[in-house]
């Protein structure tokens, strides 16, 4: 009965036009999982099984070399400002000296029409005086008179402005006097500094190329994590040191003093110790003294 009844049910759907969901199969495993496996596996394969001791060297060593990357960028990122200084500087006295020599001109273009009015004032002073031996009454006498008073006063004027334009006019030309003298003195040192920029670079470029080699083949040698971790040291602290020694019985990152216990574990060199106040892993100096050479003090 059941049987017919799911016959039935299955023939009402096929009439209707309804397909049937197939049977959902079990899902595939995602590579996912085993991708990172592999990759993990292969990590573990490309890192060496070093010890304690020669994996603090590594990553003393990848930190000296760091720290000469560092270096050439402090001394590198300090010339690039100058330079960018000394340019705007440049810019700003060029402006000036365009702003100025318009002054200049717009002023001397004034006086000139200053000159004119005094010119045309004279010619119809000239006119005027020549118009009063003719008159026939006092009234035309008196607007003759005006008249010429009135062209004395516009000439008393012009000439007032002119002595002031003079003025600026020469402020103006000592001014750009000034910047002129400037703006090549902040011409030689621009072109000195970009000198010494471009040498800076070209000498320090092949360099920084080799140590940056040399960091990446170490940090192959390193374990993911550790590097991972001290990277991130790195980037929190001011001066970039992930790794320091002890000196004088102190962190050499923050110069808190360290506990003699937790020195003793650090000279015995059996697991990776950081210090408890700036987070940076703490080394014996002995074992800095192996890799740069010089006693760590």
């Amino acid at each position: 009965m059941a049987k017919k009844e799911t016959t039935t049910k299955a023939e009402s759907l096929k009439d209707t036009g309804v397909k049937q969901r197939p049977t959902a199969k079990p899902a595939a495993k995602t590579p996912a999982k085993s991708n990172a496996k592999k990759s993990t596996a292969k990590q573990a394969v490309d890192t060496p099984d070093l010890s304690i001791d020669q994996r603090m060297k590594n990553l003393y060593h990848l930190q000296l070399i760091l720290s000469e990357v560092d270096k050439i960028k402090t001394l590198r990122g300090e010339l690039p400002f100058e330079v960018q200084d000394l340019e705007d500087e440049v810019a700003m006295l060029h402006t000036r000296i365009e702003n100025f020599q318009t002054n200049v001109k717009e002023l001397e273009t004034a006086i000139g029409q200053q000159k004119m009015k005094i010119t045309d004032s004279n010619k119809m002073v000239e006119r005027f005086q020549a118009q009063i031996d003719e008159v026939r009454n006092n009234r035309e006498f008196d607007n003759l008179t005006k008249e010429i008073e009135f062209q004395g006063l516009e000439v008393e004027l012009a000439e007032k402005k002119i002595r002031e334009y003079s003025e600026k006019l020469h402020n103006l030309t000592e001014e750009i006097a000034r910047c002129k003298d400037g703006y090549d003195e902040r011409q030689i040192d621009l072109k000195a500094k970009k000198a010494e920029l471009n040498e800076i670079v070209s000498e320090t470029k092949i360099q920084e190329e080799q140590l940056r080699k040399q960091a990446k083949d170490l940090e192959t040698t390193i374990e993911p994590r550790l590097l991972a971790a001290f990277k991130r040291i790195r980037k929190s602290a001011r001066n970039g040191l992930g790794v320091v020694y002890i000196q004088r019985d102190a962190c050499g990152g923050c110069f808190n003093k360290i506990p003699p216990q937790r020195q003793l574990d650090i000279k015995l060199r059996k697991k990776t110790i950081v210090c408890e106040h700036c987070g940076r892993i703490i080394i014996d100096p002995a074992l800095a003294e192996d890799i740069t050479g010089k006693t760590a003090e």
